[in-house]
């Protein structure tokens, strides 16, 4: 009962963060039909600064880090990313109303990685104080890529069995070379080169960090109210969008915080690494993936994938699923 309700006290209190409070906000002013709007060149370079900022931490900390320890967490990494799209691609994708192709889309994408997701889990961590190794940004790609293979080669089996073309070989290094060229991705690689490649310290210090924060909340903001912009999207699809976005998340970080847990016991992985795996994998890509689908999948329904992942899954992942993977990792930790 004392885990409980430690775990549960520390919960609300995640929810009552200023972080979580600009998204929320965002949503409210949103539903008031509020005409404030933050121009998307604006947005975009946050995004852009945000993932230079955690590739930069990453890099340097890579720089300085035993290579060794991050074998294991990329692994499993890699092994969750492709999990959760087999996941969908046999759950969500065999439901009624539910064309198959925009279910694997849908998976892909819940497979994929929210940058921004991600930098408001470090932001939060460490207001809170959870130690993490600051390699564990870099985890990022490990499940983004396979992920987005995976429901794009699935994508182009299932295509092929129904066109009878079956056996017809499906290319790979186009599906990662897109990947790798979507601007989150190539944002949080180029940092990652230059904090490694570099010693980029002291405008990290001076720049890029101080600045972190501040910037973080306007996205929170601009991803609150464009959540509740896509919620008349999601309703032009099939319900069982809502309730996969609405379980899957929270499935699929419990999925991978157990697999960060087995890293910890094996290689000492942080529980704030734990955490930090337990989050990409709860988030849904909300840049990178959306075109990578679109292009790799182009049959597939961008109301449908995109929706779902806008309008529910990513609130649940920020809302619900940082400070319930942050609150179990405290009181693992004991703290």
């Amino acid at each position: 009962m004392d885990f409980l309700s430690d775990f549960f006290i520390r919960f609300v209190a995640k929810l009552q963060s200023p972080t979580l409070g600009f998204l929320i906000g965002g949503m409210f002013i949103a539903a008031f039909n509020s005409r404030l709007q933050i121009p998307d060149a604006i947005y975009k370079f946050i995004v852009f600064m945000l993932l230079i900022k955690v590739g930069l931490s990453g890099g340097i900390a890579i720089r300085n880090a035993n290579l060794t320890e991050m074998l294991l967490p990329a692994a499993f990494a890699v092994v969750v990313g492709i999990i959760i799209v087999f996941i969908g691609r046999y759950t969500l994708a065999k439901l009624p109303n539910v064309k198959p192709l925009d279910g694997i889309a849908t998976a892909g994408l819940f497979g994929a990685v929210s940058g921004s997701t991600l930098a408001a889990a470090l932001t939060l961590m460490e207001t809170e104080g959870i130690q993490y190794e600051a390699w564990a940004a870099a985890l990022y790609p490990f499940m983004d890529i396979p992920a987005l293979v995976t429901a794009i080669v699935l994508a182009s089996i299932y295509a092929s069995k129904q066109s009878g073309t079956a056996g017809k070989r499906v290319r790979i290094w186009p599906i990662v070379k897109d990947s790798l060229q979507g601007a989150a991705l190539s944002a949080l690689l180029l940092g990652i080169a230059l904090g490694l490649i570099t010693k980029p310290e002291s405008v990290y210090e001076s720049f890029y960090n101080p600045l972190f924060r501040g910037l973080l909340s306007i996205l929170m903001l601009v991803m609150g109210m464009e959540a509740w912009a896509r919620i008349s999207e999601l309703r032009k699809v099939a319900q069982w969008y809502a309730l996969y976005a609405l379980v899957a998340p929270l499935l699929h970080g419990f999925i991978a915080f157990g697999f960060g847990v087995i890293a910890h016991y094996t290689t000492g992985f942080s529980y704030g690494g734990v955490v930090i795996l337990a989050v990409i994998a709860a988030s849904s890509s909300d840049i990178s993936g959306p075109p990578t689908l679109r292009a790799g999948i182009p049959a597939a329904n961008p109301s449908a994938y995109v929706g779902s992942s806008t309008a529910v899954g990513t609130p649940i992942a920020l809302a619900l699923g940082i400070p319930l993977y942050m609150g179990l990792a405290q009181s693992l930790m004991g703290g």
